[in-house]
């Protein structure tokens, strides 16, 4: 194979008119993609934990407060509304997913390579404006990773698949406080800032060679004319609506948006909070609670995982958004042991819900699915809102009170799980997805989907 059939095999360049049997992939044939694409959602889980971590040890090494410290999640969060309604949304509308997965990467790479330099010069502003970028990059793998694994293969099954996706994202946030309990904590303030310029060169190293990866892999491209398919037959008709009529995707933003920022202030408020509120807890021990937290968090996704094969996932959203509102309440005046054990069982019922409010959040919007995807991403910059009202409050009336916050954003989120449950409009959408037999049996015959080649003329990415 000569150089120019080596790339034109590789082309980033995806006909979205075109429907591929990509719309009907099996159980088999995605298993291979999804695995690929399941590595990103560890990268950014690790990423995620690595900030919360680094938030702490700004706080220690440069002498800033909690207020201030939350630059870094306004910074790292601030940019996923840009990256998913921005420049990672017009790549995937005009080229493809893998083009976005390799993009990001590139973004990650570039924003670590920057943070090397910024801790070396101990400048905050600096290592901000390398998180931004940083977060630029996760922003773009987001948009199209989530919306990718919740496609890709048989629509019953999406909330599964992406659950058991991000319940690798979960292990990510535990290695990550873990390494900086070890990396960060125990060591001089100059000596740890060493040791987090390592961390991130060994991260641009890494990013690089899944980018690479991406690029040589044949993964496919599922275009919109495959989720109109999806949406037809399990509807029995498209919903024609325009983009700004789908009341439900916007319902859902709101709540991925609540549900982030409450999620985001209580793990970034963590360790403060077992500092402020356990006597004799140093910030090398609440980083080691805080990995705990997360462990919690990693086995509530794949306990969620499990039980959604059983019962439907729109119940277990449910119930899991319900026990944190109700586990979180006692968080605010309790203190000590008693108050992390409450964080923690709030870590664990958190697990499914982001996962979940992406899936749900997708079924029915057809044509729509990768514009709608980058609104339901976009919500994350929650995580950079809600974290500075809690470090604010913290200041202000002490760690407990400040749980007030995420409890508030909490119940705005809830509305969306009590519509998926009660709602007819909400409801009935969700379910048509849930008992279609798309993927569970055999292709479609390639005969019809050659004609309707043939008469659209489109160049057809086909699954390798």
């Amino acid at each position: 194979m000569g150089a120019a059939s080596f790339f034109k095999a590789r082309s980033l360049k995806a006909n979205d008119k075109g429907r591929t049997k990509a719309a009907e992939l099996t159980l088999r044939e995605s298993i291979f993609p999804i695995a690929l694409v399941t590595v990103l959602f560890f990268l950014w889980g690790f990423s995620y934990g690595l900030l919360d971590t680094l938030n702490k040890h700004f706080q220690n090494t440069l002498h800033i407060d909690q207020a201030r410290s939350s630059g870094l999640q306004a910074a790292y969060f601030g940019a996923y509304p840009l990256a998913s309604l921005g420049h990672a949304a017009w790549i995937l509308r005009h080229y493809g997913y893998r083009a976005v997965f390799i993009w990001g990467l590139f973004l990650y790479a570039v924003g670590a390579a920057i943070a090397i330099p910024c801790i070396k010069a101990k400048s905050f502003g600096g290592f901000c404006a390398s998180i931004f970028i940083i977060g630029n990059g996760l922003g773009s793998l987001e948009t199209a990773a989530n919306p990718f694994i919740t496609v890709c293969g048989p629509p019953k099954y999406s909330e599964l698949r992406i659950n058991i996706s991000q319940a690798f994202n979960g292990i990510g946030t535990v290695i990550a406080p873990v390494l900086g309990s070890y990396v960060f904590f125990n060591f001089s303030d100059e000596r740890a800032l060493q040791n987090v310029q390592w961390v991130y060169l060994a991260i641009v190293i890494f990013v690089l060679l899944l980018a690479t990866l991406f690029f040589l892999a044949k993964i496919p491209e599922i275009t919109n004319a495959d989720m109109e398919f999806q949406a037809q037959e399990a509807h029995g008709s498209s919903d024609d609506k325009p983009l700004w009529k789908q009341y439900r995707l916007f319902h859902a933003a709101l709540a991925q948006f609540c549900y982030t920022g409450a999620q985001v202030a209580i793990a970034s408020s963590f360790i403060n909070y077992a500092v402020a509120t356990r006597p004799g807890t140093t910030s090398s021990l609440g980083s080691k609670l805080f990995a705990g937290a997360q462990a919690a968090f990693a086995i509530g996704r794949f306990t969620g995982s499990g039980v959604m094969r059983f019962v439907k996932p729109r119940w277990i959203f449910l119930f899991f958004i319900s026990m944190c509102i109700i586990f979180i309440c006692p968080a605010i005046t309790q203190k000590g042991n008693t108050g992390i054990a409450m964080l923690y069982v709030v870590l664990f019922f958190e697990s499914v819900c982001f996962p979940t409010i992406v899936a749900l959040g997708m079924r029915g919007l057809g044509r729509h699915t990768k514009r709608g995807s980058g609104f339901i991403v976009g919500g994350v910059v929650g995580g950079a809102c809600v974290p500075p009202l809690t470090f604010v409050a913290a200041e202000r009336h002490g760690s407990g009170i400040s749980m007030v916050v995420p409890l508030s954003f909490f119940i705005v989120a809830w509305s969306y799980a009590f519509c998926v449950n009660f709602v007819p409009a909400y409801r009935d959408v969700v379910d048509a997805f849930s008992d279609t037999d798309i993927g569970t049996q055999s292709h479609s015959n390639d005969e019809e989907i050659a004609e309707k080649v043939d008469h659209e003329k489109p160049v057809v990415t086909t699954v390798q």
